[in-house]
């Protein structure tokens, strides 16, 4: 067991505890940046993804993990995202512009959308937010002179200051932008505006007893969160080469619920490991389709009954995620062998604080 003595106020803010995590976080860069020189195109493709989820992952953790505000609709600012910026880049307009104007778009619609968090919050607000979902997707397949319709829109190959990007260095681009948000996002709940967010989430009565304008935390917290999810679409959208409105359907909402809830509610760490997890387990049930009997493998509806399953059973077993997993594994090896049997039993909790850090 390591002990780490505060000898500075600074420490308190410091992104990093000490030296040592610094030294594990720079080998985990230097291990994620030589991926693409040792391995094939596949698995470049395959991480390229799992940064792209984790983008849409960290604005949606904002609204669930940090703000409480449940939402089965940021399927909707995904797909805003990805056509914005091609129908701007089909235009003629450069990426550095166009992205900005995707997530000012999906930030405005975030806005618009939080007027009904402002009245509404459970079940309710999941359902508010599902609806606005469904407008959204009728008016990507009706609105074809624009969108293209069913037919689908061709998006342009990403540029950057006028060079086009191959695969290699797009998976680049996508690491590079990443570390950028979950930057952002770390330094964003520790200034008093994430307070705010963690104030409002576990108690929306204290939080207005304290002088926090309720009205204003969550219209920010829901433009944020659809800011970085259009970001996340609009890089999505050279990914998918081809976006049609059918790509972003209930089910991808659901899909970025699960990631936050897998992964872990309120741990950074869990957006990247719901994004793992979200992004291998349609190849894993792929692979299991030919060793499954026929009647079992070939059924329609397997892949979504298997994302259900393994949903209830993480809210059963493992309510913390994989990444209150990984902190039990942490504290059991750190305290081995003076650990207690008592000390990872699960407890009762009373408070929202108890449940979520």
């Amino acid at each position: 067991m390591r002990f780490v003595l505060k000898t500075d106020y600074h420490h308190d803010v410091d992104i990093f505890r000490d030296r040592v995590q610094l030294g594990w976080y720079a080998a985990l860069i230097i291990f994620v940046l030589s991926l693409p020189i040792f391995w094939g195109t596949y698995l470049e493709s395959q991480l390229t993804l799992v940064f792209l989820w984790s983008i849409a992952g960290a604005g949606l953790m904002i609204l669930v993990g940090y703000t409480g505000l449940i939402s089965l609709g940021h399927a909707a600012f995904l797909s805003v995202g990805a056509y914005t910026h091609a129908i701007f880049l089909d235009l003629g307009v450069p990426p550095f512009t166009s992205i900005p104007l995707a997530m000012l778009l999906c930030s405005a619609l975030g806005v618009i959308v939080s007027i009904a968090a402002l009245r509404m919050t459970g079940i309710y607000l999941a359902i508010a937010t599902l609806a606005f979902a469904m407008i959204v997707e009728k008016i990507l397949k009706n609105w074809s002179s624009v969108t293209g319709g069913n037919t689908g829109f061709k998006v342009a190959s990403p540029e950057l200051f006028g060079w086009e990007l191959n695969s290699t260095l797009y998976y680049y681009v996508c690491l590079l932008v990443l570390m950028v948000v979950m930057l952002c996002v770390t330094n964003l709940l520790r200034a008093p505006t994430g307070r705010t967010f963690l104030a409002v989430r576990d108690s929306e009565i204290s939080a207005q007893a304290t002088g926090i304008n309720l009205i204003k935390t969550k219209t920010l917290a829901f433009a944020v969160s659809a800011a970085l999810t259009g970001l996340a679409g609009a890089l999505l959208a050279h990914q998918m080469h081809y976006l049609f409105p059918d790509s972003f359907n209930l089910f991808t909402s659901i899909k970025l619920l699960m990631l936050v809830i897998i992964g872990g509610l309120g741990s950074m760490w869990g957006v990247i490991f719901g994004a793992i997890f979200m992004t291998l387990l349609p190849d894993l049930i792929a692979t299991l389709r030919e060793w499954l009997p026929d009647f079992i493998g070939n059924l329609p509806g397997l892949e979504p009954f298997t994302f259900g399953l393994i949903l209830i059973l993480f809210l059963i077993f493992e309510p913390q995620g994989i990444s209150g997993r990984w902190q039990k594994i942490r504290l059991f090896i750190g305290q081995f062998p003076l650990y207690r049997k008592r000390t990872f039993r699960r407890q009762k909790s009373f408070l929202r604080t108890e449940r979520v850090h």
